[in-house]
């Protein structure tokens, strides 16, 4: 089993969901999340499978794909994945591959729950800024 290596706050600070957290949120979701380097062709997660897991890419490219509908889109530096099947607590939507390197940081679902999901809700609510009175 892999030691655990943590990310790095500057790591996580280039994702754009997670840029929105506060410094000190930040630096605890970093010790929290294990940053993980994989070589291209072993899945990250499977299409049905279950979830626990959040994820977001450091470097390199992943391939999203769904078995009936082939390739659905390539994921970069900044994305993120995983979030889907923790939220609506149902089995994995899509198999990721890597198509190069990568380096993925990613988390459990509890410390999902307590540092991510809020951004999801804070999105939606937010959206539109349509009048500033």
């Amino acid at each position: 089993m892999p030691r655990h290596v943590p990310a790095s706050v500057t790591e996580l600070s280039r994702i754009g969901l997670l840029a929105e957290l506060p410094g000190e949120l930040l630096t605890k979701l970093a010790g929290r999340m294990q940053r993980q380097e994989l070589g291209p062709g072993t899945p990250v997660v499977t299409e049905g499978e279950g979830g626990e897991r959040f994820y977001v890419v450091l470097a390199g490219m992943l391939s999203v794909t769904q078995a009936d509908r082939g390739l659905r889109r390539i994921l970069k530096p900044g994305d993120y994945f995983g979030e889907v099947a923790l939220t609506l607590d149902i089995p994995r939507t899509a198999s990721i591959y890597p198509m190069t390197p990568v380096t993925l940081a990613s988390c459990d679902r509890e410390t999902f729950e307590e540092f991510i999901r809020p951004l999801f809700a804070d999105d939606r609510s937010s959206q539109p800024p349509s009048d500033s009175s």
